[in-house]
């Protein structure tokens, strides 16, 4: 069995090594163009020539989250897509957005502000029921946050592209019910898969449908956010603020207004990273279990993007 390592702004040496530990019977490294076949594939953000030389892949593993780097390419029609499940990554995105959502919901941006300044304030406390919380995506991440947050005694609705259930979250589903869970939510968080649909649906309109005073928790793609909207409505009132983990440009170029923006806060695409060991485990995994000629978890439908 042969392996090759394709992944864009990667180191490759300790996966290399964590893939031949774990299939020691295997012939893993580093792909170069031109290299002999194989059989398997760990990539991430690859360019088009892999796919080109190497037609035979019986699957290609995406070591993040999100695969539309990978939709952009052709993709040779028997080489299954298959992506991580989770890889440690749920319970750090649950962790970013508890902490977003209570450092908004308990004032601690104003907090820290007064003391800055050496002020010893006082706010009333604002009640969790005034701050229903809409998690767009209820996929492995989104259903992970939705339980997290759920536990802090928020009201919590989700929505998704196909209906779910899950305990202790008021679910949506379809086109027909976005504007719904829209109308019901005041903090957002955008955990959606990026696709031609999804694409620009954080914009005017979609944002407007939020509780007046409304906050944006985006941690899936930048691309999802009309930035100019999101200023717009900052200006308005429409929405009192924003964390966003994401953004159209990475890293963020300098002069961008978000940098500076004193309801906007910004941190560099860290809200869950994936962690290699799991990663490398999960991998062998699938391996195995393909070679024995057992369906996996995680296999990318083209038609969905996800």
């Amino acid at each position: 069995m042969r392996i090759t390592f394709c992944c864009t702004d990667t180191k490759p040496e300790p996966w290399l090594q964590g893939l031949q530990a774990a299939l020691p019977q295997a012939d893993v490294s580093l792909w170069h163009s031109g290299d002999a076949p194989a059989d398997y594939a760990v990539v991430w953000a690859p360019p088009q020539t892999l796919f080109d030389q190497q037609p035979q892949l019986k699957a290609a593993f995406n070591i993040g989250a999100g695969v539309d780097a990978l939709l952009a390419l052709q993709v040779p029609p028997q080489t299954k897509l298959v992506r991580l499940d989770d890889a440690g990554m749920s319970v750090q995105m649950a962790e970013y957005v508890c902490h977003a959502l209570i450092r908004h919901t308990r004032e601690f941006d104003a907090y820290e502000a007064d003391t800055r300044a050496g002020n010893w304030s006082f706010r009333k406390p604002l009640a969790r029921a005034d701050f229903p919380v809409g998690i767009l995506g209820l996929g492995v991440l989104g259903a992970r946050v939705a339980q997290a947050v759920a536990q802090f005694e928020f009201p919590v609705l989700g929505w998704s592209r196909s209906p779910k259930h899950i305990a202790g979250v008021q679910c949506f589903s379809g086109a027909q019910e976005l504007d719904r869970f829209l109308a019901g939510t005041r903090v957002l968080v955008n955990l959606l898969p990026l696709t031609p649909e999804t694409e620009n649906i954080l914009n005017r309109h979609t944002l407007s449908q939020l509780h007046s005073g409304a906050y944006l928790i985006n941690v899936a793609r930048g691309r999802h956010l009309v930035e100019e909207d999101l200023l717009a409505l900052l200006e308005t009132g429409q929405m009192a603020g924003a964390m966003l983990d994401v953004f159209r440009t990475e890293p963020l170029p300098a002069d961008h207004p978000f940098w500076t923006h004193p309801r906007i806060t910004v941190t560099p695409h860290t809200s869950a990273r994936t962690l290699r060991s799991e990663s490398i485990a999960q991998i062998v995994g699938k391996i195995h279990a393909l070679e024995r000629g057992e369906p996996v978890a995680g296999v990318v439908d083209l038609v969905r993007g996800y």
